[in-house]
């Protein structure tokens, strides 16, 4: 597109007699459509010509986070300065704020700027409002920054409460954001005997969906109940831009680094082996007291967002993956070196799993292939055929062009 516009402009065939300006404008044009910044990106949450009208009288709940921004304004409070009746807020994982551990149960509270109630999906109890609260409003308004994970909860809030008010005869307004992992799609597709909290959907671990193109897929496929649904799409975003997160989505992805390595690292969750949580740099290394020939160290403690982390207080050697381009990583999809690296270090058997190790790759197969010498490129053999079923299959649902 912006060549396009460079090229009609003649900016490009007038520079015939300097190479180098030529070179470099090529350069900038091709940064421009890989990072998307040629035509400004309006999230759907910015989009407020779009969905206002339809709040306009209608009492709306608000599923949402500390990601929830428009520009530098919460959406909470660009509703309530527009005079929208915001009756209750719904918190994901790691609460309104953004704070909590994961999987840390978080009580309801109210927003002290607005006064408005908090309602936790995440305080232990139940995992969708009570009756009461879902006759209180008549829209859900969404809006929260997934990262493009079978495993990242955010997406399972937000089908629950598809669910919910399809049986409340609620509508639900999605304000959609982009996927910073939107680039590819990658790993294994969840086998639904290993259905769980942190995987709902019949998707690879890297599905490359938005929010919005998710909860289209779900309803479609019979996978939600059917709803009322609208979804506000980003304005100017292409699945092949490098978008890069305002705030972390989570505590532990404080990095865009971490984000993209977090496909493949969050799979050591269900091994003995750290990724780095108690740390500065959390899923941007990995490391076991008792892995050997290793230069990089480092000691999880607890803090903010880990206040229990795994190997607490315990010297771990490792990798550190910080240097590591950004490129290479998008490059290498869902890299299953690392997982295979620590498992024949450690030379511990089956014993380097845990059982929540087959919730997050979703099948059996890949545990079984690394115990029995596999390498990584043998293993994703075995799910390239069901990514691209996966990609035809989704194709109705999508939102965005591919480049």
């Amino acid at each position: 597109m912006i060549m396009t516009a460079c090229l009609s402009a003649g900016r490009f065939h007038n520079d015939r007699s300097d190479p180098m300006k030529r070179f470099a404008l090529i350069a900038v044009m091709a940064l421009t459509l890989l990072y998307g910044h040629a035509q400004e990106l309006r999230v759907g949450a910015e989009r407020t010509d779009v969905y206002l009208p339809l709040l306009e009288g209608r009492r709306v709940a608000v599923l949402a986070n500390h990601t929830s921004l428009a520009g530098d304004e919460h959406l909470v409070d660009l509703l309530v300065r527009r005079g929208v009746d915001v009756v209750g807020i719904l918190s994901p994982e790691h609460g309104f704020r953004g704070t909590a551990d994961a999987g840390e149960k978080v009580g309801s509270t109210v927003d002290a700027k607005t006064g408005i109630a908090i309602w936790s999906l995440y305080d232990g109890r139940t995992l969708r409002p009570s009756d009461e609260r879902m006759r209180s409003f008549d829209v859900l308004l969404v809006d929260l920054q997934d990262v493009g994970l079978r495993f990242y909860t955010y997406y399972i809030s937000m089908l629950r409460m598809i669910d919910a008010c399809a049986d409340f005869g609620r509508s639900v307004v999605i304000l959609d954001r982009p996927n910073p992992n939107g680039m590819y799609v990658d790993g294994p597709v969840l086998d639904m005997r290993y259905k769980s909290g942190v995987g709902a959907l019949p998707i690879p671990v890297v599905h490359g969906m938005t929010l919005g193109e998710i909860a289209r897929m779900a309803i479609g496929e019979g996978w939600a109940k059917r709803s009322d649904l609208t979804v506000v799409p980003v304005e100017n975003y292409r699945r092949s831009m490098r978008y890069r997160l305002p705030v972390p989505p989570s505590p532990n992805l404080p990095t865009q680094h971490a984000v993209l390595l977090y496909p493949s690292l969050c799979l050591f969750e269900g091994t003995v082996v750290s990724l780095g949580r108690g740390t500065d740099f959390p899923f941007e290394v990995y490391g076991h007291p008792k892995m050997t020939g290793r230069d990089f160290s480092f000691t999880p403690e607890p803090r903010d967002g880990a206040k229990n982390p795994p190997l607490k207080g315990e010297l771990c050697y490792g990798v550190d993956l910080r240097g590591k381009d950004d490129e290479l990583i998008i490059s290498e999809g869902l890299n299953l070196e690392y997982l295979i690296d620590a498992y024949r270090d450690l030379d511990m058997g089956d014993a380097f799993f845990t059982p929540f190790f087959e919730k997050l790759i979703g099948v059996d197969y890949v545990r079984r292939m690394i115990e029995q010498g596999c390498g990584a490129d043998e293993i994703r053999a075995v799910w390239h055929d069901d990514v691209e079923a996966f990609k035809v299959r989704r194709r109705p649902y999508l939102l965005y062009d591919e480049k």
